[in-house]
């Protein structure tokens, strides 16, 4: 063990003591390996030392094996990382199969998506793909609205036997964009009327692609014909409303939403989860399913104390409190400065860092 300036340590290296907070909340455990983010949590909380890891050296070959076994450690992943990487790769393998009008490998899918949820690492506010671009966004759209489709529903209190097929409603709900042109998929500015009213078809496409497949269920079908359908009629491709709409398409609404706007894609730049959630309470006033909109912000923001954020103004603090009346605007401490956010409006949180 040995103790070094924090500017000294590099992501990779691992801890040999827990690291405190000046108001005594553990920021990080002992035996964690440190990551980039890790490192400007320590700077913006004044961390000045910590005790790291003693690198022996036993050989030139075997002590550079040693010294960069830690680095090694973090960059190979959890094993959530690993599962999400193999869905990756398998909904691509779907996507082509589709726009090839082939059999779909379902009880494929089910199997990997299931092992994935089973990893158990998956914090909806915080996540981001380790190896995100923007190209991929279709697919990493469709993981993590799958999984979060699978969380609301558990925390909805729907029926177990629901859970896995909202998860695959929402793997396979933008599904028929395999069949819109891939220049307006990735048109870096915004869509003219006839571009969008084209990309609107991609409901259609995806129903029509899901139909036949006779492993999947209705509410799966129904899910990428109506996730954008709304409780108002406002939606398309067909105005449903209220109860025509499916309750899967519901749940895949909520969580298609959040995802699209939290995400960087080609032509918009990833919002703020915390202004998001904000936009769909105000949605949930007539657009959205009101129930589900409830369940899913306030499960979302139900933190611990200690939970690290950073706000809009780049500072990074802690939260202490959260008014349930106002689940997406707690109080957070910054180095002994505690800001309301519920009162300071023009403040708001960007990042979620680290969970408690």
């Amino acid at each position: 063990m040995r103790t070094v300036s924090v500017s000294q340590i590099n992501a990779g290296d691992k801890l040999a003591e827990s690291i405190n907070s000046r108001f005594g909340q553990v920021l990080f455990y002992k035996g964690r390996i440190l990551t980039e983010r890790d490192l400007e949590i320590l700077r913006a909380f004044l961390i000045s030392t910590v005790s790291i890891e003693s690198k022996s050296i036993v050989s030139k070959e075997e002590g550079t094996a040693t010294e960069h076994s830690a680095a090694t450690a973090s960059s190979s992943g959890t094993s959530f990382d690993q599962e999400y990487d193999k869905m990756l790769q398998l909904l691509r393998k779907v996507f082509g199969l589709a726009l090839g009008n082939a059999e779909l490998p379902v009880l494929e899918m089910r199997n990997c998506l299931q092992n994935l949820i089973d990893a158990g690492d998956y914090q909806i506010l915080s996540f981001t793909p380790r190896n995100y671009h923007v190209r991929d966004f279709l697919y990493h759209d469709s993981i993590m609205v799958s999984l979060t489709s699978y969380q609301l529903a558990q925390w909805h209190g729907l029926p177990q036997r629901d859970w896995m097929q909202i998860a695959l409603a929402g793997l396979l709900h933008d599904i028929g964009n395999v069949k819109i042109d891939p220049g307006l998929l990735t048109k870096p500015t915004k869509l003219t009327n006839t571009e969008f009213e084209e990309v609107r078809k991609h409901a259609l496409y995806g129903y029509n692609l899901l139909k036949p497949v006779a492993a999947l269920n209705e509410g799966v079908k129904l899910s990428a014909l109506q996730h954008h359908e709304r409780e108002d009629g406002s939606g398309y491709p067909l105005g449903l409303k209220n109860d025509q709409i499916h309750l899967y398409a519901k749940v895949v609404a909520v969580a298609d939403i959040f995802h699209a706007m939290t995400n960087h894609r080609h032509h918009q730049e990833a919002i703020s989860p915390y202004l998001v959630l904000e936009q769909l309470s105000e949605d949930s006033f007539g657009r959205m399913d009101p129930a589900l909109v409830r369940t899913f912000i306030n499960k979302v923001t139900s933190f611990h104390t200690g939970t690290v954020v950073k706000l809009n103004d780049n500072r990074i603090g802690e939260i202490i409190f959260s008014d349930r009346a106002y689940p997406t605007r707690p109080w957070v401490n910054i180095n002994g400065t505690i800001v309301n956010l519920t009162l300071e409006r023009n403040l708001y949180i960007q990042d979620v860092i680290q969970l408690r």
